[in-house]
């Protein structure tokens, strides 16, 4: 068991006469508090400064009538002296060479007092209620600070060691850790089929012969569709035990194993029930007895609901609404193995970093710990790739392993350096404006792999041309729109699609544009990269790369997804353009029709037939128009979507699908009645035309519609 390293809290040296301690102002938002944070950077009073005060308030009370001026400044030098060495002792307590381990195995400058500033930076600029970061290096806890409040009401301060957060996917790590202890037991097989150890429900047999096994839930490369929508839940009383909600809500197999890795928190959930089926043990209560115990996390909890002493202390999750704060739900549910309802501080995680740095601690053997951190799968051999749940990543000229969490009003970013020895956790209770904190953890960590590597000839040779031979400098066959493969195929997310996708354009020299979501930056769409290898592209003026192969795009910076290439006609901008058109000419008929309707109500005459058949025009355009406004009211909150999705509990959810539905009904009985238009010679020929374009353009939209999941 790991001993926790003292924590100890550097200020300013008062003078002795001083009564008084300074209070420091909070990050983000809330009245100025005393931080219970534990800052442990230089002092924050210059050294000269606190020289001078020292000596002024130390010798203040003396006069020449009672000493010597020799003695008096003997007395004098010696107080300095003391001074000095207390301060070095006060470094020296909290934990040796801390701040100055910090300095010496990393570039120039303070590391805490840069993380100090981007954090407060960050809560400031985004928007966020609180954070907390934790810093681990050598086998000791080096940094540890709280900012900004855990509950804007509340108007209570974020304590690194006590307020806990929800772990959201960062708890995965448990799980992928859980595994790997029954791997050791013999319990499970990584190579295994996960059919072998399922009692009560199996896995799909959709690609005969290649299961799915235990490896590939903990690599993201089981190959199951990503179905999300309703998984989450707003109280932890509604929550369902894991095996009969896994087998409830199995999603489609949609690529072979082994052959792709695509975010996949089902088949995480998947692992952590394999270790309730061969312990016996429900999941929880196996991470607190096999995990948490031993490591000392006593502010963590997989339950649901939290022990008391947990949730006393937990922080609530905010999201920004114009001028307030909204306190946000939505973070418990089935899959607790995922991070539904999963706690904990950052100082309980500096305790599981400080443990994957040294071996495994108590948790792992060495091989174990080895297995997990090891690069175990990659969608391109030329790019980082995954561990276990951890995934690997190139910062400053050093690998990184990383994991990152979100859920509704929390977002947490967890990171490794192995041949370091340092490890960091930040995590956030708010969203901020433009899901600004799903960016904001990445910077931090970020920093810390800048502060210990070699960022500034990394970004230098990254500026620096490159010779091409004539073999590759085409890029032009690299072009096209490319789709995440964590797009779901069977859900209403799969809209997501229509403006999420990479478009990739090639330029002059051997370049290329991309346009769309290649990064968590909500402020970067557009990147521009140059090519360093055939089908291998550096980033202009950055750190990241991009790779094409077999018609997938990959990005170094996030390996459990890949990009395919579509064909012209599932062009995003393609479909765009038709619904636009579509939905115009159909909402500009809805609103002509009855004023037409009153025009030719003094020319008796029309056949019934006719007049049903307008009637059923008008019906059909007044549907999409109105399931367009409904989708544009879902989508008009995106920091509120997040939360939407997850719990599923918003009626636009089943209004949207169900009227493209109806629509689709409507419009196939449109079809027939503008044959018998053409036939009967309803209305004079524009009036036939005009139907017969209204009648392809509803069949547009809803063919649109149909290619991403809004039909019901």
């Amino acid at each position: 068991m790991l001993d926790e390293a003292p924590l100890v809290r550097s200020r300013p040296l008062p003078c002795p006469s001083s009564r008084t301690r300074p209070r420091r102002r909070c990050g983000g938002y809330g009245p100025s508090l005393p931080n219970p944070g534990v800052y442990l950077g230089p002092p924050r009073t210059p050294p000269r400064a606190m020289g001078r005060g020292a000596s002024a308030g130390l010798t203040g009370c003396m006069t020449n009538r009672q000493r010597p001026r020799r003695l008096l400044l003997a007395f004098q030098v010696l107080l300095l002296t003391v001074l000095v060495v207390l301060g070095s002792g006060v470094a020296q307590a909290a934990g040796p060479g801390r701040d100055a381990g910090l300095r010496s195995q990393g570039r120039s400058g303070s590391l805490p007092g840069a993380l100090d500033a981007l954090v407060r930076k960050q809560l400031a600029d985004h928007r966020i209620p609180g954070a907390a970061v934790v810093v681990v290096q050598g086998g000791r806890q080096v940094f540890a600070q709280g900012y900004g409040v855990a509950d804007i009401e509340a108007g209570t301060a974020v304590d690194p060691e006590r307020t806990g957060f929800f772990l959201a996917s960062d708890a995965k790590l448990f799980t992928a850790i859980a595994v790997l202890q029954q791997v050791e037991k013999g319990r499970l097989d990584l190579g295994a089929d996960v059919n072998r150890y399922l009692k009560t429900f199996q896995v799909a047999d959709t690609f005969p012969g290649r299961p799915v096994t235990v490896r590939d839930l903990l690599t993201h490369t089981a190959g199951f569709d990503n179905n999300i929508i309703g998984r989450a839940t707003v109280r932890p009383e509604d929550v369902r035990p894991l095996g009969e909600s896994l087998a409830e809500h199995q999603p489609r197999r949609v690529r072979p194993p082994g052959t792709v890795a695509s975010y996949d928190n089902y088949g995480v959930a998947l692992a952590g029930h394999l270790v309730e089926t061969v312990t016996g043990t429900p999941f929880a209560q196996y991470v607190d007895r096999s995990i948490l115990r031993p490591l000392g996390m006593r502010s963590t909890s997989f339950a649901q609901p939290h022990p008391p002493a947990v949730e006393a202390r937990l922080a609530r999750g905010h999201r920004p609404s114009g001028g307030r704060q909204l306190v946000e739900n939505g973070q418990y549910g089935d899959w607790s193995p995922t991070g539904a309802g999963a706690v904990s501080t950052a100082g309980d995680m500096g305790l599981l970093l400080r443990a994957l740095l040294d071996d495994g601690g108590p948790l792992l053997t060495p091989k174990s710990r080895s297995a997990l951190i090891k690069r175990q799968f990659g969608n391109d051999p030329r790019l980082p790739g995954l561990g276990y749940i951890l995934e690997e990543r190139v910062r400053s000229g050093q690998r990184m392993l990383v994991k990152e969490g979100d859920l509704p009003g929390f977002h947490g970013n967890l990171a490794l350096l192995p041949e370091r020895g340092v490890g960091v956790y930040v995590v956030y209770n708010g969203d901020g404006e433009g899901g600004g904190a799903t960016w904001a953890g990445q910077e931090v960590a970020d920093l810390v792999a800048d502060h210990f590597g070699a960022a500034r000839s990394v970004e230098r040779s990254a500026e620096q041309p490159v010779e091409r031979s004539a073999s590759y400098a085409d890029v032009s066959p690299y072009e096209g729109d490319y789709r995440s493969t964590r797009t779901s195929s069977s859900e209403l997310t799969r809209i997501g699609a229509l403006t999420g996708s990479v478009r990739v354009e090639a330029g002059e020299g051997a370049t290329l544009t991309t346009t769309g979501p290649l990064t968590r930056d909500p402020s970067t769409s557009v990147r521009h990269w140059v090519q360093i290898s055939p089908g291998l592209f550096q980033e202009k003026g950055g750190q990241d790369r991009i790779a094409f192969r077999d018609g997938r795009l990959v990005v170094a910076s996030d390996a459990s997804a890949a990009y395919e290439r579509l064909p012209w006609y599932q062009s995003p901008t393609l479909h765009q353009q038709a619904l636009l058109a579509s939905l115009a000419f159909l909402a500009l008929t809805v609103l002509a029709l009855p004023v037409l309707a009153l025009v030719r109500r003094r020319s008796p005459g029309t056949p019934g037939g006719a007049r049903a058949a307008r009637l059923l025009l008008w019906t059909t355009g007044a549907l999409i128009t109105a399931a367009t406004v409904c989708f544009v009211l879902l989508f008009a909150d995106p920091d509120a979507l997040n939360r939407t999705v997850m719990v599923g509990d918003s009626v636009l959810l089943e209004i949207v699908p169900t009227l493209i539905t109806i629509a689709l009904a409507t419009t196939c009985a449109m079809v027939l009645c503008a044959g018998l238009a053409w036939r009967r010679r309803w209305w004079r020929l524009s009036g036939r035309v005009h139907y017969t374009c209204s009648t392809l353009a509803a069949l547009v939209f809803l063919g649109v519609c149909s290619a991403y999941r809004l039909i019901g």
